[in-house]
C-alpha cells in the first residue's frame, strides 16, 4: 500500500480531479453503493481497498460521498457487545427481525431483516433508541415496547410476532459499546479525515465520479463524538438479513464536521 504525506495527497487528489470523469470500480448500475466514491478515488491514487481498524493513509482516514446525497456518512463499523453472543445475528435478527422485502423472491421466503437507523434523541417507529450513560461508560440500545408505533398495522403484526418469539420486555442480553473500547476504536479510524465530495453521471448503465470539493478534517474529539450522539447527529446503523450480517456502522449527519474535529478545511478542486 502507498502511503502519502497529507501534502502529496493533496496533489493528486487535485490531479485525480482535474483529470475529469472517473468510472465508478464498483457496480451501482442496479443496486446503490455509498462507498463507490471513495472506493473509485482509493483506486486512482493506487490504495489496496482495505477494512483494516487502522487509517488507510498513513495517519488520515479517506471517506467519499456523493454530492446530491442525503445518506449517512459512515465513521466506523463495530459490533455492540457482548461481542461472543454475537448479539445482531442471535438476538436482534431472529428475535426482533420482520420480513425481508426480498423474502420469496431474491431470498428464501422465510428470510427476515434488521435494518434499524437509531439515535439517542427519538425512538424508532418500532420503539428502538440509544442511550448514552457516561458514568456507567456505555452506550446501550434500549427497546420499549410503548413506543412501538402499533397505529401501523404492520408494526403492529410485527409486535405480536415479537411477543411470541421473546417476550416484550427488556433487550436481553442488552446490546451496548463501552465507551472507552469506543474510544479507541473510533478515535483510531477517524482520528484525521479527507472527506472527498464527488458529483456523478451515469452512460450506458455505468455510475461515473468528478471530484469536485474535499474536507480536511483533523483534531478529532471523543468528548464532541459523544456530544454528537446525545444532539441526535450520530447515528447507530444495523444492516442484517437471513445468513448476512453487513456490519452495524456508527454514522453521522453530513456537514456536521465542526462538530466532530477541531479543524475544518474545505478546498473547491474546480
Amino acid at each position: 500500500m502507498k502511503l502519502y504525506t497529507k501534502a502529496e495527497l493533496i496533489s493528486l487528489i487535485r490531479e485525480v480531479s482535474a483529470a475529469g470523469w472517473h468510472k465508478s470500480v464498483k457496480q451501482t448500475k442496479d443496486t446503490r453503493n455509498d462507498g463507490a466514491v471513495g472506493n473509485t478515488l482509493e483506486m486512482l491514487l493506487g490504495l489496496q481497498e482495505n477494512n483494516l481498524p487502522i487509517p488507510n493513509v498513513q495517519e488520515w482516514e479517506l471517506k467519499g460521498q456523493r454530492s446530491q446525497t442525503r445518506s449517512l456518512v459512515t465513521l466506523k463499523h463495530i459490533e455492540p457487545s457482548p461481542r461472543g453472543a454475537k448479539i445482531v445475528t442471535n438476538l436482534l435478527l431472529p428475535k426482533y427481525g420482520w420480513q425481508h422485502q426480498g423474502a420469496g423472491t431474491k431470498y428464501p421466503a422465510s428470510a427476515m431483516s434488521f435494518r434499524l437507523t437509531v439515535s439517542a434523541t427519538s425512538y424508532t417507529n418500532r420503539g428502538f433508541r440509544l442511550s448514552l450513560d457516561r458514568e456507567e461508560g456505555k452506550l446501550r440500545l434500549i427497546f420499549d415496547k410503548t413506543q412501538a408505533d402499533i397505529r401501523d398495522p404492520n408494526i403492529a403484526s410485527w409486535l405480536a410476532s415479537v411477543r411470541q418469539r421473546t417476550g416484550l420486555g427488556a433487550l436481553d442480553p442488552e446490546p451496548y459499546w463501552g465507551l472507552k473500547d469506543l474510544e479507541h476504536e473510533i478515535g483510531a479510524k477517524v482520528k484525521n479525515c479527507f472527506y472527498v465530495v464527488a458529483d456523478t453521471k451515469v452512460e450506458d448503465g455505468y455510475e461515473f465520479f468528478r471530484y469536485t470539493k474535499m474536507f480536511i478534517l483533523s483534531g478529532f474529539s471523543f468528548d464532541s463524538f459523544l456530544n454528537c450522539i446525545e444532539e441526535g447527529i450520530i447515528f447507530v446503523d444495523f444492516d442484517a438479513r437471513t445468513g448476512h450480517n453487513h456490519g452495524t456502522k456508527f454514522r453521522i449527519r453530513q456537514h456536521h464536521w465542526s462538530k466532530l474535529y477541531e479543524n475544518v478545511e474545505e478546498i473547491c478542486l474546480i
